[in-house]
C-alpha cells in the first residue's frame, strides 16, 4: 500500500522540536507491511495543510497526519480538514465524556477551549485518545480516478499518537488492506569502512533474490548491513532472509560484533562476565567516552573498575606513571605512551584488562607527521600489551566516537580468542 506521512506544526519547521514523529511511524508502518513513499513537514497554514493534502490524495491509499489538532488557536487542522472534506463541526458528546474524565482526573475544570475538543467533523470516524484531549479522525475519500484514500489525522504530541497508532490505527488499516510480510535483520560490523565492505561481498550481494533487498547503514565507527525480505509466506520469507544472512557471515566473520540491537559494549560485558574478567579504562583523547558506553550497560559494576581520564602530560607522568622520556622521545601520542597507560591502568585499578586511547581529536593540534585523527590505542591483557595506530579524520565528535568503538571491538577481538 502506497502510504505518506504529513507532519504539521511551525516548531517542527523552525529545529525547535525533532521530528522524532516521522521516524517512529515510518517504522512502524513498515513494520506491518505498508510501504512509506513520502514524508512531508509543513506549518500550521490553512493553504499548506489543503494543498498538502491534495497532493497525497492524488499518490498515496493512505495518509497519516499528526499535529495541529490541539485546544489552541494556532491549531487549525481540524477546520482545514472540514473544508476538505466538505463537512463541519458537530460536538461529540463520547469525546466531551473522555475530555471531562481526564481534566476531573487532574483536579481542573473543563475550560471552552478544552470544550471544543470534543467538536469533530461530521463525516469522520473519531479514535479515541485515552492520554490526551484531542480525538484522532478517520476519513475515506474517493479518488477521481477510482478507489480511496484513507485519511487519519492524529495529535502531535508523541506518546498520544502512539497509543493510537498501536491500539487503533494499524490493527485498522491491517483490517482494510492485504499487506505483506516484511522481515528485516541487520548485521552489525566494526573496523571495515563502507566502501571495502561492499566490494568483499560484492558477489555475494549480486546473487541475492529479487525479493530480498539489502541496504548499506554507515554511521561513525559501524556500518549495519540490513537485508530485508518480503513475501506472503512468513515462514519461507524468515528462513530465506536468515540463509543469506549465514552466508554473509561467513564472508565477514572477524568484523561482526552482533545484530539488530545489539552494541559493543553489551557485547564485551558478556563476554567479561563469562570469564569472570574485569577491566579499566584509561583514555586522554576520548575524555571518559569508553568509560561512558561501558557503564551504560546495566550491571556493568560487575565487571568494570573505573578510568582515569589523563588528558594532560602532568597526569599521565604523575598519576598513571608515564615515563618523562617516553613522552618527550615519542610525544603522547605514540605506541610507547600509550601502551605505558595501559599497562598502568591495569596495575592502578587491579584488573585483567585495560584499555588506553591517545590521539589528536581536533580540530587544532595536528602536526605533518601527526594529523588530526591520529590515534593509538592500547589494549593490556593478562599475557600481554598491545597497541595499533589509526587515523580517523578531521571531525572531533566523530573521532572520538570511532576511536571509543574501535578501542572496544579490539577488546572484543581478544576475547574470542
Amino acid at each position: 500500500m502506497t502510504t505518506e506521512i504529513i507532519n504539521i506544526g511551525d516548531e517542527l519547521l523552525i529545529g525547535q522540536v525533532i521530528n522524532t514523529n516521522a521516524s517512529w511511524m515510518a517504522e512502524q508502518l513498515n513494520l506491518a507491511g505498508f510501504r512509506v513513499n513520502q514524508v512531508s513537514v509543513i506549518r500550521d497554514d490553512r493553504e499548506h495543510i489543503l494543498a498538502a493534502m491534495a497532493e497525497a490524495e492524488s499518490r498515496a491509499e493512505i495518509v497519516l497526519i499528526s499535529g495541529g489538532i490541539g485546544p489552541t488557536r494556532d491549531d487549525i487542522t481540524k477546520h482545514t480538514m472540514c473544508e476538505f472534506f466538505n463537512t463541519q463541526l458537530v460536538f461529540n458528546m463520547d469525546a466531551y465524556h473522555d475530555v471531562e474524565e481526564i481534566f476531573a482526573r487532574r483536579g481542573y475544570p473543563v475550560t471552552e477551549l478544552n470544550r471544543q475538543q470534543a467538536e469533530l467533523p461530521e463525516n469522520c470516524l473519531s479514535i479515541e485518545n485515552k492520554l490526551g484531549t484531542a480525538r484522532g479522525m478517520w476519513f475515506e475519500k474517493e479518488r477521481d480516478g477510482g478507489g480511496k484514500t484513507i485519511f487519519v489525522s492524529m495529535p502531535g504530541v508523541p506518546f498520544e499518537m502512539k497509543a493510537m497508532m498501536t491500539g487503533h490505527i494499524i490493527p485498522w488499516l491491517k483490517k482494510t488492506f492485504q499487506t505483506p510480510f516484511i522481515y528485516h535483520k541487520t548485521m552489525l560490523t566494526q573496523g571495515i569502512g563502507e566502501s571495502f565492505l561492499a566490494a568483499q561481498i560484492d558477489d555475494w550481494e549480486k546473487a541475492l533474490p529479487g525479493h530480498i533487498k539489502l541496504a548499506y547503514l554507515p554511521q561513525p565507527g559501524i556500518v549495519r548491513l540490513r537485508l530485508t525480505g518480503t513475501g506472503k509466506e512468513e515462514q519461507i520469507i524468515r528462513q530465506q532472509v536468515d540463509d543469506e544472512i549465514n552466508k554473509l557471515e561467513s564472508l565477514i566473520r572477524e568484523y561482526i560484533f552482533g545484530f539488530d540491537g545489539d552494541t559493543l559494549e553489551e557485547s564485551i560485558g558478556q563476554f567479561l562476565k563469562e570469564r569472570n574478567a574485569t577491566l579499566a579504562t584509561a583514555e586522554s583523547c576520548t575524555g571518559g567516552y569508553i568509560a561512558h558506553l561501558i557503564t551504560s550497560v546495566p550491571g556493568s559494576s560487575v565487571y568494570f573498575k573505573g578510568s582515569l581520564v589523563a588528558y594532560s602530560n602532568e597526569i599521565k607522568k604523575n598519576i598513571l606513571g608515564v615515563l618523562p622520556e617516553s613522552l618527550q622521545k615519542y610525544g603522547a601520542v605514540s605506541k610507547e605512551v600509550v601502551s605505558e597507560m595501559a599497562i598502568a591502568a591495569q596495575t592502578m585499578f587491579d584488573v585483567d584488562y585495560a584499555i588506553a586511547t591517545s590521539g589528536i581529536a581536533g580540530p587544532d593540534g595536528g602536526t605533518a607527521d601527526k594529523p588530526v585523527g591520529t590515534t593509538w590505542i592500547a589494549i593490556a591483557t593478562p599475557e600481554e600489551v598491545f597497541a595499533k595506530q589509526f587515523t580517523f579524520g578531521d571531525s572531533r565528535d566523530r573521532n572520538i566516537r570511532r576511536t571509543a568503538l574501535q578501542a572496544l571491538n579490539m577488546l572484543r577481538k581478544k576475547l574470542i580468542m
